[in-house]
């Protein structure tokens, strides 16, 4: 799942604040790129831990769990690597 997420600060060179839709605490993450500017995007991606659809509430693990409204999230594919359609080495009778 992805949210999208706006930077807030920059809190060390490591670090940059940002800030999580229907998320109602202070998260930073790890951004060692120098270029990230105040009021940038950020889609922060992580794997889903729980749901709550009688509340309408999903968790998200992106290092700490951290729980959102269902319609601030959206689903993204995971990379797989394409199949190969030859061996890799060619076998001998």
């Amino acid at each position: 799942m992805a949210i999208t997420a706006t930077v807030r600060r920059r809190v060390d060179e490591d670090h940059v604040s940002v800030s999580i839709p229907s998320y109602n605490f202070p998260h930073s993450i790890v951004d060692r790129s120098t270029n990230v500017e105040r009021g940038q995007q950020i889609e922060l991606v992580g794997n889903v831990t729980h749901i709550d659809e009688k509340d309408g509430k999903v968790t998200i693990h992106l290092g700490p769990p951290v729980t959102v409204d269902i319609d601030k999230v959206r689903l993204v594919e995971k990379y797989r690597a394409p199949k190969r359609k030859k061996p890799l080495r060619d076998m001998v009778d």
